[in-house]
This record gives C-alpha cells, structure tokens and sequence, in this order.
C-alpha cells in the first residue's frame, strides 16, 4: 500500500500528517509513505528529519484581493496539479491524505483526476479553501475540531506525535526541568509563540521577566528561530532560558506548570492532550480560528484567553503570576485541559485509511 500526505507550510498542516504516517507505519510497517510539500514550507526541514520521502511541487498561493497576479493562477496551478500527478503516478498511490495549505489543493485535484480515493483531514474550526475544495471531491472528511464548519465530516481529534500523547508530564517533570537546566523545584511557565514564534508575546514575556524572576518564576522560552531578542535578561536565578528553536516540545510541556502561548489547533490539541493549562494569545489576523480553539479550551476550564492587543507584561503579572503561585488552581485547570484532549486521533485517522483501500 502506498499513501501520499499532502499538507504543507505551517507545523499546523504538516505535524498531522506526519503522525499520520507514523500510525501508518506502526499498523503496517510495509506501507509506502510519501509527503508531497513545497520548498517555501517547513516541510522541508520537519519531513527529512522524520524519515520520510519528500516530493517538492510548485507553491500556488491564491491571491486574496482582485490584483493582476489573479490572473496568472490557472497556469501555475495546471503546473502543479500536473506535478503533483507525476508524483502519484512514480508512487503508484493508492490514496491521498490532505492537511490544507497551499501543496493541498493541486493535490486534490490532480488525485480527482487520477482516480485516486481522497481522505481530507481539517485541523481547525474554519477550514481553509483547499480543504472546503477537497471535501466537495470525497465523501472521507474528519475534523480536529468538534462542529467544524465543513460538511459531513466525522470529529476524530487532531493526529498527534505519540512523544506527545504518550507524555507522563508529572513522572518526567523534574527530569525535563534539570534538561533545561531549570531547577526542579520552582514554578515554571512555558512561553512559545508556535513554529515561528510571535514577536508580541516575545516582547510581553521578556518584558515581564524581571517581576517573574523576583517572584520566583523561573521561564522557558522559545522565542521562534525567524525572530531576535534584543534585551535578553541578564544571568541570574531564577532561570529564564532563551531557545531561538525547540524539537523537542514534549520535555518543554513537562517542565511547565504554566504555558504563554498562541493558540493554533495543534498547539491547543497537544496542551490538552498532555493537560497543560495555558494562556492562550490568538493570532490577531486570519480567519478567527485561533479565538475560536482558544475560546472552547477556556471555555472548558483548561486556560484563559487574551486578546493580543492586550497582551502586556502588566497582564502577564496580573493573571498569569497568580496563576503559577496556585498549585491548587493549576490541577484544576489541568485536569479540565486533560477532559478536551483526543490522544488517539492518529491511529483512528490510519485505520480510516486504511479501511478506505482495503
């Protein structure tokens, strides 16, 4: 059996798909994987790394006002979709999974037209074009997110890395913080903005560092490898530990108490799925779906919401510094995040799959 995942740009679209193909493996280590991506994403890097194949097609981001670069996307999207079905005929693919962003489109299309059996899988509460695009070709649509807006499409949660569902956060606790070089016995806040940071809560975080630390607060922070700190706070203790990048995000969720964070659906899904409580930040741009993830985990009791604009190291000092002093609060508030998380959407998301061809 041979499996082409097309998912691409964003950690959001390709960690899915590459759960997926690791659930594959695990039913049936005979299954031939193949990730079709472009050379703008992280694909590039994450899929490698992973140890799958990788099939580079043309990027067609769709323009999203009436502009004269409208104009010249049937020819580059023919290019891709062409692409695409070379890559599904070398492989001879059996089915096609998608994720969204812009590799999935042209993916769909060109498995429309190779006969090839579509599966689309949408993360978010708002799906994006290409995936409202593959669900009009296949009747096998599953969301991460429960009433999503994409017709008959079955809940199964968002597939997730099994370092991450299968993660003792209290057994690993001491020894993640001592990986870090935190200590084992302080209150500890996690700060990241996704897979390519986010300047305003960089900014809040560091700003509040000085009234974290006298507090006791000690801090990991991922500050996103496409962005600069310009201050960073000076050696002292409590800790506050600046990464640039972090591959290994399981040992960061077990050294924390506390997370400041975006709230993309694979952020929200993995902090639930390990009862992280978090402070969620939703991205101030896009179709709202970010507010939308964050609004049903603090609806639920598993963090709290902040708009961007309001984000200040004042509210960090206010909300989320009580927060790290309440062990009591924060067990509440985890075990709440723990009853939004779905730990086994990879293996439903491969049996689906494989049922489908077999």
């Amino acid at each position: 059996m041979r499996v082409v995942l097309a998912g691409g740009g964003t950690a959001g679209h390709i960690e899915p798909a590459l759960a997926l193909a690791d659930a594959l493996r695990r039913l049936d280590g005979g299954i031939g994987v193949t990730c079709v991506g472009t050379e703008r994403g992280l694909e590039t890097r994450l899929v490698p790394a992973r140890g799958y194949d990788l099939e580079l097609v043309p990027a067609v981001p769709l323009p999203r006002a009436l502009t004269p670069q409208l104009l010249t996307v049937p020819g580059r999207l023919a290019g891709a979709v062409n692409a695409v079905a070379a890559v599904l005929d070398r492989v001879r693919a059996d089915v096609l999974v998608g994720f969204g962003g812009y590799v999935a489109t042209p993916a769909y299309l060109a498995a429309k037209r190779r006969g090839v059996p579509i599966v689309v899988h949408e993360a978010n509460p708002k799906p994006g074009l290409a995936n409202r695009l593959g669900a009009k070709l296949t009747d096998h649509v599953f969301t991460g997110f429960p009433g999503a807006a994409i017709p008959r499409a079955a809940y199964i949660g968002t597939p997730l890395r099994r370092e991450i569902v299968e993660l003792d956060r209290l057994s690993m606790g001491d020894k993640a913080r001592s990986w870090f070089g935190l200590q084992t016995d302080r209150p500890t806040l996690l700060v990241f903005g996704g897979s390519q940071g986010a300047r305003s809560i960089n900014d809040a975080a560091l700003a509040a560092a000085p009234a974290l630390r006298a507090a006791g607060v000690q801090v990991l922070h991922v500050v996103g490898a496409k962005n600069t700190v310009e201050h960073e706070p000076p050696p002292g203790d409590p800790q506050y530990v600046l990464l640039p990048y972090l591959d290994r995000m399981d040992l960061a969720y077990a050294a924390a108490d506390v997370a400041l964070c975006r709230s993309g659906a694979v952020t929200c899904a993995e902090l639930t799925a390990v009862g992280l409580p978090a402070a969620y930040v939703p991205l101030p741009h896009g179709n709202g779906e970010q507010r939308m993830n964050a609004e049903r985990v603090s609806a639920g009791g598993g963090g709290m919401l902040v708009d961007d604009a309001q984000l200040s190291s004042d509210w960090i000092i206010d909300h989320v510094l009580p927060l790290l002093h309440d062990p009591e609060r924060v067990a509440v508030m985890s075990e709440a995040a723990s009853a939004l998380g779905m730990k086994d959407a990879d293996i439903t998301l491969a049996r689906k799959v494989l049922e489908i061809v077999r």
